[in-house]
């Protein structure tokens, strides 16, 4: 783990507990240019310890928290408050030993303000020499998150923004946004996303090798996913091939990854942000496990090789604590909103990023002006583009519920191929990041739940993917009116 230090000292009071976890601001390494140094102007403060799950459980959420929050990084930035410095490796027994520590001292801090967080997976190079740490991370951005915590609020907000996406990259010009870590580092990554997404500040990044989300899933075992189609695709100059076969599978870590990294489906790079947050939600089931604890050591010792981030020690964990204050509910994921371009637009395939979509997005989620003033959307649920997918296993639940929707004012509804898999809670999908339209649709269905991720219909404001407690309901509803 490589740990950069921000231009300017941290100011808080430290936590009045025992066994202090030091500092180490050894490293020479400046932090980024162009990344905020305002996270430590009081940004974090001294708390009391936490009461009411237990420390184990509370833990346990804080890894599937920051697993989520850090996609292929997965325990990246939080799991960093419990590594040495490279050179200074422990001992399963010392790690374990460091573990305890940590948990004592770590509820001595709290996040006082929203804070933005810049998260790279980093591509690696074919052929790279193993020990060549910045040839490692200095590659293309595989995986690209913007994630606020925001203390006011109780939440996480996670941005998903596509690798592809066409975007202007200061004193390089038009490109892909994955471009921008290659050229500049972390410093030109983080200006160019706070250039292109209305100017939102950027506080400290995470860095992390993609290599590390298939070894962190072969030593938890594997993890659950259903493939929805059959996978097939290899490239011989990249050294990758993919080959899955269409159902529920329990899948090791390069199958996993060939999950995340197949684009093959007409949908590209869009297609692979769904799967890596399929991915993400089996990882963080998996991560909850009370079986996981026992792991901690060695997936400590996993992360050493693969992170680096200007986030301080108090920093981490003080983002450790706010993560055990939230519930799972409050962890809110969309993906940046836009289309594929037309092969007249240009030679290269890009995602063209919906200006107005995406000042929505910075202003519901990010809390950034937008540019737009016409944001706001009429309460006319018409304005809605619903699609519906049935997951009931009730062939008649589609046209039922299109035909209630219809009823209830919300015209723009279209069908979409049946969910392979047989849902038992209906879930109303804010694919462009919609939580009030969600909420309102999820109201008036009376079951299900909210759903913030990009999971959905790309096509759609909100995918319902109808769930068999939605026909319970319509056939309760039904002997009502027969009676």
């Amino acid at each position: 783990m490589r740990q950069s230090n921000p231009e300017s000292e941290i100011e808080l009071s430290k936590p009045e507990q025992p066994g202090q976890v030091p500092v180490n601001s050894s490293s020479p390494r400046a932090s980024a240019a162009g990344v905020s140094p305002s996270f430590s102007k009081r940004a974090i403060a001294p708390t009391a310890p936490p009461k009411g799950r237990s420390v184990l459980n509370k833990f346990l959420w804080v890894l599937a928290f920051v697993s989520t929050a850090t996609v292929s990084a997965t325990l990246g930035a939080a799991l960093t408050i419990l590594m040495p410095e490279r050179g200074d490796r422990d001992s399963q027994s010392d790690l374990r030993q460091r573990v305890g520590t940590v948990m004592a001292n770590s509820f001595g801090y709290r996040v006082t303000r929203p804070v933005n967080i810049l998260v790279m997976g980093v591509d690696h190079f074919v052929d790279a020499p193993e020990d060549a740490e910045d040839i490692v991370l200095g590659g293309r951005s595989d995986v690209m998150l913007l994630v606020r915590v925001d203390p006011a609020t109780t939440t996480a907000s996670i941005l998903s923004i596509p690798r592809d996406t066409r975007v202007e990259i200061p004193g390089y010009g038009v490109a892909k946004i994955n471009h921008a870590n290659q050229e500049g580092g972390a410093a030109l990554a983080a200006q160019t996303v706070s250039y292109n997404l209305d100017g939102v500040p950027i506080d400290r990044y995470v860095r992390v090798s993609t290599d590390s989300f298939r070894a962190l899933v072969d030593l938890l075992g594997g993890i659950e996913v259903y493939v929805p189609f059959r996978m097939e695709y290899e490239d011989v100059t990249q050294k990758l091939k993919i080959d899955l076969e269409e159902g529920h599978q329990w899948l090791n870590g390069d199958q996993a990854e060939q999950f995340a990294r197949y684009r093959n489906d007409g949908q590209g790079d869009i297609g692979r942000v769904q799967r890596q947050q399929q991915l993400l939600r089996a990882l963080k089931d998996r991560l909850a496990s009370p079986a996981t604890v026992t792991k901690l050591p060695q997936i400590i010792a996993l992360m050493q090789e693969y992170v680096d981030t200007n986030l301080t020690l108090e920093e981490m964990l003080a983002l450790g604590n706010f993560a055990l204050t939230m519930e799972r509910s409050d962890l809110r994921m969309v993906m940046l909103p836009g289309r594929f371009s037309r092969p007249d637009e240009s030679i290269a395939s890009y995602w063209i990023l919906n200006r107005r979509e995406r000042d929505r997005i910075m202003r519901d989620y990010f809390q950034v002006p937008g540019m737009d003033v016409q944001l706001a959307r009429s309460a006319d649920p018409s304005s809605l583009r619903i699609a519906v997918q049935n997951a009931s296993g009730d062939g008649r639940a589609t046209l039922r519920l299109v035909r209630y929707l219809r009823e209830q004012g919300f015209y723009n509804v279209y069908v979409i191929p049946d969910w392979s898999v047989w849902e038992g809670e209906t879930q109303v999908i804010a694919q462009r990041g919609d939580l009030e339209g969600a909420a309102i649709v999820q109201r008036s269905l009376g079951v299900g739940e909210v759903v913030s991720a990009s999971i959905g219909d790309l096509e759609s404001d909100l995918t319902i993917r109808i769930g068999t407690d939605w026909v319970e309901r319509a056939a309760s509803s039904q002997e009502h009116v027969v009676n």
